[in-house]
């Protein structure tokens, strides 16, 4: 994959060093390193410079101008939970924010759209004055695989940002303007709250710890699912009866997490809204589902927009469920297999 045109959500683009040219004129240079699934990823850009490089700014020691979040990524939807119930998972993405440059202009260099959309929220949500900045991302969320990635870098450059800026926003202020900047929060409630977060449009949320023995078996193929086009394949209205049984498996996962009666997931999550309309940009989902259910797990459901497959298990039978689910998977695509934990902290500011 090295060498591929690389994405963020949409993604970041950049091959191993391209030059390009901005709206002001200024030339900029991007390096990517392109990382396979869960391989790192490192990328910095200096807004004050118009200089992209490779360095990698977050090994330096933090200091008073610069800020350093850890942002975890996550599963959403859990089957028949759409755009409301998410789960923060113990992998990681690492952003760091550095001052630089005068504090006259944030954006008078070539910029990341997503860094640049961010910085324009909060500046605008919080009024404080905007500066310029050096940032970098680094870590194990790989892109476009339904794991919560654009929110690591999303929430990541906010929190930065509030904390270079004085903390003008609290917890619940900075998952209210990740959402809003999302456009939809199941993924920005358990990166900002960690655990098992229940959101709804309003901008509140509700949370429960998720038990350390609680394991995701995740499937994890090499193709990417942009959520932009897993959105567009949905209908616009399903049938009454069949809405029903999303609301009755959504509440049955929730109180589910809530009593951590963990044997009582099984099966909940036929979903109706999205999962069925989204099977073949992830050929093989509902195979690779039953095989994990069949060799143990509690159920299974597709992570996000996928591509990543996600199966539970409250048992030590872990690996032989991620064996199963890896054997069904003959779409042709190579595969990893992770077997990680929910993570309760949420984003930390390190």
């Amino acid at each position: 994959m090295n060498g591929s045109r690389a994405h963020f959500l949409h993604g970041w683009d950049g091959t191993g060093g391209e030059s390009q040219t901005g709206t002001d004129g200024c030339s900029f240079e991007i390096k990517v390193h392109r990382f396979a699934l869960f391989k790192r990823v490192d990328l910095a850009y200096d807004s004050s410079v118009a200089s992209v490089t490779n360095s990698d700014i977050s090994t330096s020691p933090v200091s008073p101008d610069t800020a350093r979040v850890r942002v975890p990524g996550s599963t959403s939807n859990i089957g028949p939970g759409y755009d409301c119930l998410g789960i923060a998972l113990a992998i990681y993405n690492e952003v760091t924010v550095s001052r630089g440059g005068d504090d006259l202009e944030m954006f008078g260099a070539p910029e990341h759209p997503m860094v640049a959309q961010c910085a324009e929220a909060f500046f605008e949500k919080t009024g404080k004055r905007p500066f310029a900045f050096r940032w970098a991302i680094q870590g194990d969320v790989p892109i476009s695989r339904g794991l919560g990635s654009s929110v690591t870098l999303r929430l990541g450059i906010l929190q930065a940002l509030n904390e270079l800026a004085g903390k003008p926003l609290d917890g619940l202020g900075l998952f209210r303007l990740c959402t809003e900047i999302e456009g939809h929060p199941d993924n920005a409630g358990p990166a900002v709250f960690g655990g098992f977060v229940i959101t709804n449009a309003h901008g509140d949320f509700f949370r429960f710890e998720v038990d350390p023995a609680l394991k995701f078996v995740l499937l994890v193929p090499d193709l990417e699912v942009l959520t932009a086009n897993a959105r567009k394949v949905l209908p616009d209205s399903i049938m009454h009866k069949e809405a029903v049984k999303n609301m009755s498996n959504a509440c049955s996962i929730t109180a589910a997490f809530a009593t951590r009666e963990y044997h009582k997931l099984r099966d909940t999550f036929d979903d109706y809204l999205h999962q069925t309309y989204r099977q073949h940009l992830v050929p093989g989902l509902f195979n690779v589902i039953l095989a994990g259910t069949e060799a143990g797990a509690l159920g299974g459901f597709l992570s996000g927009s996928g591509s990543t497959i996600a199966c539970l298990t409250a048992s030590d039978n872990a690996q032989k469920i991620a064996a199963a689910m890896r054997d069904a998977y003959t779409a042709g695509h190579a595969t990893e297999t992770h077997i990680i934990s929910a993570d309760n902290l949420g984003a930390a500011t390190l």
